[in-house]
């Protein structure tokens, strides 16, 4: 039986000593060795598959840790993580108290930046290829492997231009297989196609434009080649770039066939690829589905409804209005700012814009937000998507900060249901006709509600909606953590002590009922899945405080640090906001 290879590596020292025609098997072992584990555990599989051959060539020929390598996002770096001293901790990927699904500074040196969000990859190792000549290391080299659909992002387009012009000892590797977590869209995707098929002539190489040496395309799993070419480029000054091309999901057939499926399909058989059945016809729905849905159902009587999301169209269940109304509904890639002003521009027409976007996402457009839709009072609609923990993707991506930083612009009315059929609600009577933008934020996976179609209601904008009464305290929560409150008070002897108001809105909040609970109870509880500091319970603190009013008062939401991957239970634990914690604070 032919000896494991990958067994003698730790670390890419290890890697090194192996001859280039022992790196297929190398190669083979660990595309196995990802599919073992993520079968089992879940997380990014497609992007990782197909960046095996490119993992270990870079590996191979760069001295990393000394050379510098970044994975744009993160979601293709389970190899890297594998092969740089990890490999025996893998099994506790994205697991609390495990390792980060993402690269992370403070787990490994191997991790030169700290990643999750895209399009970040060329200005840092810009940055870092600047900082080593200014420290006189002028044999160091910087890598940054960046996919196709996040090169199209507007920030990796203003690293190129500010590298371009520079002598910066920069690499810059397009891992170019035409798809993200959807497939790529745009005018450069259409570009790359055309310089993959020979379309194009290379006078006409918009990258060798920016100044930059550039080669290829070459194929990204022909390792022989990739070393030799890189060892090449190793001799190069100034930025480069190489076009590697690649196929998502490499090695396993069923993810090379549908690639949008396996970019994160949860467990499945590592044999044949087949997910395992998941008997969801007997669950509540997915609340990206009830947005969705909702969204279709509304477009079918409101031709003036769009719908635009950045690069998330399954994510967000917007690809059900670009299947239905392929003309109304639009998916811009990797371009958080442009997707807030695109909407903006549609709303000064008249149209009813539906603006897609996860909630760790939109901070990167908070500029458009303010500068182009609240200062304008543009009627744009933000739906969203994965407020609050997200779980096992980590700090990264928790939706935990919106709240914050929404409630302080003006013109905004900020919106958080408590369950499916407030979500739908008031997506129906935003589509109605508001005076003024409206953020509507939402968690990621099940509500819990299976019949969740109910007819539409038009709902008051500002009006807490009252839950339970009790005769000492009162709990004020909003959004879908107040469903943690219900089951925790329905746990208690002492239930009647508790009154408990859900406040679908957080801006404007309901004064008339903030009044009432400070005149009828002794102390005042708010509940919340953001952070603590600037968040609903700072919002109503900051009502009674500018009317002079003295309340006893505590506040729970998330706490003033970032809390890693886990599932979303165990980092409401932390928080003490699981019901399991609110019970035991309920009987006190």
């Amino acid at each position: 039986m032919q000896s494991k290879l990958l067994d003698q590596i730790i670390f890419p020292t290890d890697l090194r000593q192996l001859e280039v025609s022992q790196l297929p098997q190398v190669a083979q072992e660990l595309r196995d060795f990802i599919i073992d584990i993520v079968s089992q555990k879940g997380g990014h599989l497609g992007a990782s598959l197909g960046v095996v051959e490119l993992t270990i060539a870079l590996h191979y020929v760069f001295n990393t840790p000394e050379d510098l390598l970044i994975w744009d996002v993160g979601h293709q770096a389970y190899g890297h993580k594998i092969l740089t001293g990890r490999k025996d901790i893998f099994n506790k990927n994205r697991e609390e108290n495990g390792i980060s699904g993402f690269p992370k500074r403070s787990e490994s040196d191997y991790d030169a930046f700290g990643v999750g969000h895209s399009s970040t990859s060329i200005s840092a190792a810009l940055g870092m290829a600047i900082a080593s000549k200014l420290n006189g290391d002028l044999d160091k080299h910087h890598i940054a492997v960046i996919g196709d659909a996040s090169l199209a992002s507007g920030m990796a387009f203003e690293g190129l231009n500010h590298a371009g012009v520079t002598d910066a000892n920069l690499l810059v590797i397009l891992n170019d297989n035409a798809i993200g977590i959807d497939p790529s869209v745009g005018a450069l995707k259409d570009y790359l196609t055309a310089v993959k098929e020979g379309k194009n002539p290379k006078q006409n190489n918009i990258i060798k434009s920016l100044n930059f040496d550039y080669s290829g395309p070459i194929d990204g799993h022909d390792l022989p080649k990739l070393i030799s070419e890189l060892e090449r480029l190793k001799k190069v000054k100034g930025p480069k770039f190489l076009h590697v091309i690649t196929t998502k999901g490499k090695g396993l057939q069923l993810a090379e066939e549908d690639q949008v499926k396996y970019h994160a399909p949860g467990k499945f058989e590592a044999k044949t690829g087949k997910i395992h059945p998941s008997n969801e016809e007997n669950l509540p729905p997915k609340y990206q589905d009830v947005f969705g849905h909702t969204l279709v159902e509304l477009a079918e009587k409101n031709d003036k409804i769009i719908g635009i999301t950045p690069a998330m169209p399954t994510g967000s269940s917007m690809k059900f209005m670009m299947d239905k109304f392929p003309e109304r509904a639009f998916d811009v890639g990797i371009a958080e700012q442009h997707a807030v002003t695109l909407a903006a521009g549609m709303a000064t027409q008249g149209m009813t814009v539906f603006c897609n976007i996860y909630s760790t996402f939109l901070q990167r457009a908070y500029d458009q937000v303010i500068h182009d839709v609240a200062l304008q009072d543009l009627p744009v609609i933000f739906c969203l998507d994965r407020a609050g923990f997200v779980g096992e993707d980590g700090a990264t991506h928790h939706g935990v900060f919106d709240i914050a930083f929404l409630s302080c612009i003006p013109n905004l009315v900020l919106a958080a249901p408590i369950n499916e059929i407030e979500l739908r609600n008031l997506m129906f009577t935003a589509q109605l006709g508001l005076e003024h933008p409206i953020a509507i934020r939402y968690p990621r996976g099940r509500g819990e509600i299976i019949d969740w179609q109910q007819p539409f209601e038009k709902i008051e904008i500002g009006k807490a909606v009252f839950l339970q009464k009790g005769t000492k305290k009162a709990i004020l929560s909003t959004g879908t953590i107040g469903t943690n409150v219900t089951k925790a008070l329905n746990s208690i002897l002492n239930k009647e002590d508790y009154s408990h108001y859900h406040f679908p809105f957080i801006k404007p909040l309901d004064k008339d009922v903030l009044l009432n609970v400070l005149n009828h109870y002794e102390e005042i509880i708010t509940i919340e899945d953001g952070t603590v500091i600037g968040g609903f319970g700072t919002l109503v603190a900051n009502y009674y405080e500018q009317n002079g009013l003295i309340v006893k008062m505590r506040k729970l939401g998330i706490p003033d640090f970032f809390i890693e991957q886990a599932t979303v239970n165990e980092q409401q634990q932390i928080a003490g906001i699981d019901v399991n914690s609110l019970i035991k604070l309920f009987s006190e």
